[in-house]
């Protein structure tokens, strides 16, 4: 047998009351009332899926619904039907066609690219406003 890594599976028939912990890929599409994290994990939240809670992971790719907050490491993909009612924080952002996104993002690429595009990095965001 090949080397394939580990793959999780919980389908639309999982309902859960707690957290999630998983390494590697996990692929979700039940229903979760808490948090699901991994360190250095890809998360799917599949079609069917309605998580209510927290979401931390390396990457997340979201294709049904979250309500709570999603802090990934590397890149969030919200496909066409998903629904994100929360507030994001990630490297990369994608937002496809027809996604619904309530809340605040905070896109922060690598410093290390920043500094190979030549733009100045400062530690503060600036403030963007009309002048009064």
């Amino acid at each position: 047998m090949a080397d394939i890594p580990n793959k999780n599976n919980l389908s639309k028939d999982v309902e859960i009351k707690g957290s999630i912990k998983f390494a590697n890929e996990f692929v979700f599409d039940g229903n979760i009332e808490g948090e699901i994290s991994s360190v250095d994990g890809v998360l799917t939240v599949g079609e069917n899926a309605d998580v209510r809670g927290e979401v931390k992971s390396k990457t997340v790719i979201v294709k049904g619904k979250v309500h709570g907050n999603i802090t990934v490491q590397e890149r969030c993909e919200l496909h066409s039907r998903s629904q994100l009612i929360g507030d994001l924080k990630a490297a990369r952002l994608v937002i496809e066609e027809g996604a619904t996104f309530v809340g605040k993002s905070e896109v922060t690429p690598n410093k290390n690219i920043v500094k190979d595009l030549g733009i100045p990095h400062k530690e503060e965001p600036q403030k963007v406003g009309a002048p009064r």
